[in-house]
């Protein structure tokens, strides 16, 4: 069958660095860090005291009262996105076949502040069962996804992709998928997640998985470092709008860019730990390579997962030689984590979004934080650190790894 082409109709997000597209890949290019203290509640007592907050957030500004009750913040941050990017497309003002139009939305863990707060709630109280009647929709990481749908009344494929940090990634893939295979004509999809409460600070504590520099966040998430010391945690949400090509100049919808391609993975290895000679990123990334058609020096510049953790970089590193080969050191390679911290479910769709905006503005992003580089990464590859670097960006590769062994990696080109 001939496949259709996808294009990108519109973007939206809510991000540690802005509160839309533009502010937010603004504050990238300059190398702005999202980390700070922990604002939404006390943290003192915690090994790791700072995060990448939303700043400035007030769900009033978005939702009526009534309605903003019925919302985990992880749902109002992707609802928010959502209408961000619908309202770029203008695909709701087009009359298209709401039948043909659906939602697949990411979330590594969902309504973690619901869960947190019922279940305390219990704790705490003389055993009698009483809960929100609201605290499993609320709580569920499918609802996001519904709600979008309901809102544009979007009747099309309509679910939640779940694989801790690659599920935006899935669920833009899954809703490429979709239309490239003729089931939808246009998709909105992309991720959220706002795991930034004591259980997620806590939880990802004791697996010693962030980094504890409490005395300096804004230097804390520091990739291809030598004194990396794990992740900075980050919150929000990023959405994009995708058509098919026929189905988008046919309403006259302006083109941002195409999506190419994906590939899906598993490390089969460990369940927190990469494989260390990073065979699935290696994996991912021909597949999505294969999938788009396209040869590695096709491509300029990959956004990385790099989260600042001491296994992660290096077999992440590694598996770039491996794929790129030759074309390795003519790439550009960053990682906006070290702005953004990461932002776990939601990861795969703002990275999405900054490889969108280095292909069509022909930017880079930097990789901040980088004093003295690891000696055991290959030092001929270009890690992009500490300044933007503004070259042509002809293809971009995204690509986001998790717990489990989960593999994505999406590909978008110039149109």
């Amino acid at each position: 069958m001939e496949l259709n082409r996808v294009v990108i109709t519109g973007m939206g997000c809510l991000t540690p660095l802005g509160k839309d597209v533009p502010s937010f890949f603004d504050a990238l290019k300059r190398g702005v860090s999202g980390a700070g203290p922990i604002t939404r509640f006390d943290a003192s007592k915690f090994k790791t005291q700072f995060a990448c907050e939303i700043k400035d957030w007030d769900p009033s500004e978005h939702f009526d009262r009534k309605e903003a009750r019925k919302l985990d913040p992880y749902a109002q941050y992707g609802i928010v996105a959502a209408r961000q990017a619908v309202a770029q497309s203008g695909l709701a003002e087009a009359n298209p076949d709401l039948d043909r139009v659906g939602v697949i939305f990411g979330s590594g863990i969902g309504g973690l502040f619901t869960f947190q707060q019922e279940i305390t709630a219990f704790a705490q109280g003389d055993g009698t069962p009483r809960f929100n009647p609201f605290f499993i929709p609320k709580m569920i990481g499918d609802i996001c996804a519904g709600h979008i749908s309901m809102e544009y009344g979007f009747r099309g494929p309509n679910y939640a992709c779940v694989s801790a940090c690659a599920s935006a990634t899935n669920a833009i893939i899954d809703a490429f998928n979709a239309i490239r295979y003729g089931k939808a004509d246009a998709m909105i999809s992309g991720g959220a997640e706002a795991a930034v409460v004591e259980a997620g600070i806590g939880g990802f504590g004791a697996m010693k998985a962030l980094s504890t520099r409490n005395d300096d966040p804004g230097v804390a998430s520091r990739p291809f470092d030598v004194n990396r010391d794990g992740f900075v945690l980050g919150e929000g949400s990023g959405a994009l709008v995708l058509e098919s090509l026929e189905h988008a100049q046919a309403r006259g919808a302006h083109i941002i860019c195409e999506v190419m391609g994906g590939g899906a993975s598993a490390d089969a290895h460990h369940m927190t730990a990469p494989h260390p000679e990073g065979l699935g990123a290696r994996n991912v990334m021909r597949a999505a390579l294969k999938d788009a058609g396209m040869t590695p020096d096709e491509l300029d510049y990959v956004n990385v997962h790099g989260t600042s953790t001491p296994l992660g970089d290096l077999a992440e590193v590694k598996a770039i030689e491996e794929v790129f080969g030759d074309h390795a050191p003519a790439l550009s390679i960053s990682s906006t984590k070290s702005m953004t911290g990461h932002l776990l479910g939601a990861a795969g769709a703002i990275e999405a979004l900054a490889c969108i905006m280095a292909v069509t503005e022909d930017v880079v992003p930097p990789t901040i934080n980088s004093t003295d580089p690891d000696p055991a990464l290959n030092q001929a590859l270009d890690y992009t650190f500490n300044e933007k670097r503004e070259r042509p960006v002809r293809a971009a590769l995204s690509n986001t790894f998790g717990f489990g062994g989960h593999n994505a990696s999406v590909i978008v080109r110039k149109f």
